[in-house]
Protein backbone atom coordinates (compact mmCIF):
# COMPACT_ATOMS: atom_id res chain seq x y z
CA UNK A 1 0.00 0.00 0.00
CA UNK A 2 2.65 2.07 0.81
CA UNK A 3 4.84 1.58 -2.05
CA UNK A 4 1.59 2.28 -4.54
CA UNK A 5 0.04 5.39 -2.51
CA UNK A 6 2.66 7.32 -0.89
CA UNK A 7 2.71 9.92 -4.71
CA UNK A 8 -0.93 10.76 -4.33
CA UNK A 9 -2.13 13.89 -3.23
CA UNK A 10 -4.33 13.50 0.20
CA UNK A 11 -8.36 13.62 -0.25
CA UNK A 12 -11.21 11.56 0.47
CA UNK A 13 -10.21 7.94 1.10
CA UNK A 14 -12.31 4.19 0.97
CA UNK A 15 -10.73 1.63 2.47
CA UNK A 16 -13.20 -1.43 1.63
CA UNK A 17 -12.89 -4.40 3.71
CA UNK A 18 -10.23 -2.27 6.23
CA UNK A 19 -10.59 -5.15 8.82
CA UNK A 20 -8.23 -3.74 12.01
CA UNK A 21 -7.45 -0.20 10.24
CA UNK A 22 -4.22 -0.36 9.66
CA UNK A 23 -4.14 0.91 6.21
CA UNK A 24 -6.91 3.11 6.93
CA UNK A 25 -5.11 4.38 9.93
CA UNK A 26 -1.75 5.02 7.43
CA UNK A 27 -3.75 6.90 5.00
CA UNK A 28 -5.29 9.10 8.09
CA UNK A 29 -1.91 9.78 9.38
CA UNK A 30 -1.11 11.25 5.57
CA UNK A 31 -4.02 13.36 5.89
CA UNK A 32 -6.69 11.59 4.02
CA UNK A 33 -9.81 11.93 5.23
CA UNK A 34 -11.25 7.97 5.08
CA UNK A 35 -14.43 5.80 5.23
CA UNK A 36 -13.30 2.57 6.52
CA UNK A 37 -15.91 -0.13 6.16
CA UNK A 38 -16.21 -3.77 7.21
CA UNK A 39 -18.65 -6.46 8.21
CA UNK A 40 -17.00 -7.11 11.28
CA UNK A 41 -17.49 -4.73 14.08
CA UNK A 42 -14.48 -6.01 16.35
CA UNK A 43 -12.70 -5.26 13.59
CA UNK A 44 -13.49 -1.46 13.25
CA UNK A 45 -13.43 -1.57 17.14
CA UNK A 46 -9.32 -2.74 16.83
CA UNK A 47 -9.22 -0.02 14.43
CA UNK A 48 -10.71 2.67 16.24
CA UNK A 49 -8.63 1.85 18.78
CA UNK A 50 -5.04 1.97 16.81
CA UNK A 51 -6.38 5.04 15.54
CA UNK A 52 -6.28 6.35 18.90
CA UNK A 53 -3.11 5.12 20.15
CA UNK A 54 -1.43 6.68 17.06
CA UNK A 55 -3.20 9.67 17.73
CA UNK A 56 -5.57 10.22 14.68
CA UNK A 57 -8.02 13.19 15.44
CA UNK A 58 -11.43 11.19 15.54
CA UNK A 59 -13.59 13.38 12.73
CA UNK A 60 -10.39 12.21 9.99
CA UNK A 61 -11.87 8.20 9.71
CA UNK A 62 -15.85 7.50 9.56
CA UNK A 63 -15.63 3.78 10.74
CA UNK A 64 -18.63 2.44 9.08
CA UNK A 65 -20.27 -1.45 9.89
CA UNK A 66 -21.72 -2.59 6.39
CA UNK A 67 -21.77 -5.92 4.49
CA UNK A 68 -19.70 -5.62 1.24
CA UNK A 69 -22.50 -6.99 -0.89
CA UNK A 70 -24.49 -3.92 -0.79
CA UNK A 71 -22.86 -1.37 0.51
CA UNK A 72 -22.90 1.69 -1.78
CA UNK A 73 -20.72 4.70 -1.21
CA UNK A 74 -21.34 8.26 -2.51
CA UNK A 75 -20.96 8.10 -6.44
CA UNK A 76 -17.86 10.02 -7.85
CA UNK A 77 -17.25 11.16 -4.18
CA UNK A 78 -13.91 9.31 -3.45
CA UNK A 79 -9.89 10.14 -4.90
CA UNK A 80 -8.90 6.82 -3.35
CA UNK A 81 -10.77 3.48 -3.15
CA UNK A 82 -8.46 0.74 -1.90
CA UNK A 83 -9.43 -3.10 -1.24
CA UNK A 84 -6.62 -5.14 0.36
CA UNK A 85 -6.75 -8.56 0.67
CA UNK A 86 -10.34 -8.78 0.71
CA UNK A 87 -11.34 -12.63 1.17
CA UNK A 88 -15.08 -13.19 0.36
CA UNK A 89 -17.21 -14.86 -2.23
CA UNK A 90 -16.67 -14.13 -6.40
CA UNK A 91 -19.92 -12.24 -5.55
CA UNK A 92 -19.09 -9.78 -2.72
CA UNK A 93 -15.34 -9.27 -4.40
CA UNK A 94 -17.36 -8.15 -7.63
CA UNK A 95 -19.92 -5.78 -5.73
CA UNK A 96 -16.88 -4.02 -4.15
CA UNK A 97 -14.73 -3.52 -7.33
CA UNK A 98 -18.08 -2.13 -8.56
CA UNK A 99 -18.42 0.08 -5.52
CA UNK A 100 -15.12 0.80 -5.86
CA UNK A 101 -15.11 2.08 -8.92
CA UNK A 102 -17.97 3.82 -8.84
CA UNK A 103 -17.40 5.94 -5.90
CA UNK A 104 -13.96 7.31 -7.75
CA UNK A 105 -13.86 10.94 -8.73
CA UNK A 106 -12.66 11.88 -11.85
CA UNK A 107 -9.08 11.30 -11.56
CA UNK A 108 -9.41 9.28 -8.66
CA UNK A 109 -7.29 5.99 -7.87
CA UNK A 110 -8.15 2.68 -6.96
CA UNK A 111 -5.97 -0.16 -5.62
CA UNK A 112 -6.30 -3.41 -5.22
CA UNK A 113 -4.54 -6.03 -3.50
CA UNK A 114 -5.28 -9.67 -3.10
CA UNK A 115 -3.69 -13.48 -2.79
CA UNK A 116 -2.99 -14.63 -6.50
CA UNK A 117 -4.51 -17.85 -7.89
CA UNK A 118 -1.48 -19.02 -8.32
CA UNK A 119 -0.53 -18.78 -4.71
CA UNK A 120 -2.03 -22.12 -4.73
CA UNK A 121 0.57 -23.76 -6.80
CA UNK A 122 3.86 -21.28 -6.78
CA UNK A 123 3.04 -19.47 -3.62
CA UNK A 124 2.09 -20.61 0.41
CA UNK A 125 -0.42 -22.68 -0.66
CA UNK A 126 -2.73 -20.56 1.39
CA UNK A 127 -5.77 -19.46 1.49
CA UNK A 128 -6.74 -22.45 0.26
CA UNK A 129 -9.84 -22.26 -1.21
CA UNK A 130 -9.37 -20.67 -5.20
CA UNK A 131 -13.23 -18.66 -4.95
CA UNK A 132 -11.49 -16.15 -2.77
CA UNK A 133 -8.49 -15.65 -4.84
CA UNK A 134 -7.15 -12.74 -7.32
CA UNK A 135 -5.95 -12.70 -11.19
CA UNK A 136 -5.02 -9.45 -12.48
CA UNK A 137 -7.10 -10.38 -15.34
CA UNK A 138 -9.96 -10.63 -13.30
CA UNK A 139 -9.82 -7.62 -11.06
CA UNK A 140 -9.27 -5.27 -14.47
CA UNK A 141 -11.94 -7.10 -16.00
CA UNK A 142 -14.37 -6.01 -13.12
CA UNK A 143 -13.34 -2.18 -13.38
CA UNK A 144 -14.49 -1.47 -16.96
CA UNK A 145 -14.06 2.30 -17.29
CA UNK A 146 -10.75 2.81 -15.66
CA UNK A 147 -7.56 2.98 -17.03
CA UNK A 148 -5.50 0.29 -15.97
CA UNK A 149 -1.97 1.76 -14.66
CA UNK A 150 -0.51 -1.11 -13.27
CA UNK A 151 -1.94 -4.86 -12.90
CA UNK A 152 0.18 -7.57 -12.36
CA UNK A 153 1.45 -10.75 -9.77
CA UNK A 154 4.13 -9.76 -7.19
CA UNK A 155 5.90 -12.24 -5.15
CA UNK A 156 6.77 -11.38 -1.76
CA UNK A 157 8.59 -13.15 1.51
CA UNK A 158 6.23 -14.03 4.21
CA UNK A 159 7.15 -15.49 7.55
CA UNK A 160 5.22 -18.76 8.12
CA UNK A 161 5.01 -21.12 11.09
CA UNK A 162 6.57 -23.55 8.70
CA UNK A 163 9.28 -21.05 7.69
CA UNK A 164 9.76 -18.40 5.28
CA UNK A 165 7.41 -18.95 2.18
CA UNK A 166 6.82 -16.91 -1.15
CA UNK A 167 3.33 -15.32 -1.29
CA UNK A 168 2.09 -14.57 -4.96
CA UNK A 169 -0.19 -11.26 -4.88
CA UNK A 170 -2.61 -9.62 -7.21
CA UNK A 171 -1.89 -5.78 -7.91
CA UNK A 172 -3.86 -3.96 -9.77
CA UNK A 173 -3.98 0.29 -9.94
CA UNK A 174 -6.10 2.11 -11.97
CA UNK A 175 -7.31 5.32 -12.28
CA UNK A 176 -10.63 7.23 -13.30
CA UNK A 177 -9.71 9.59 -16.62
CA UNK A 178 -10.66 13.14 -15.81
Amino acid sequence: VEAELSDLVPGRALDLAAGAGRHTVWLAERGWRVTAVDFSRAGLDRGRLLSAARGVPGPQVDWVHADLSDYRPEPGAYHLALISYLQSTPEVRSAALAAAAAALAPGGTVLVLGFDLVNLTEGTGRPSNPDVLYTPEAVCAALPGLRILRAERIRRDVHTAAGPKTSVDTVVRAVRDP
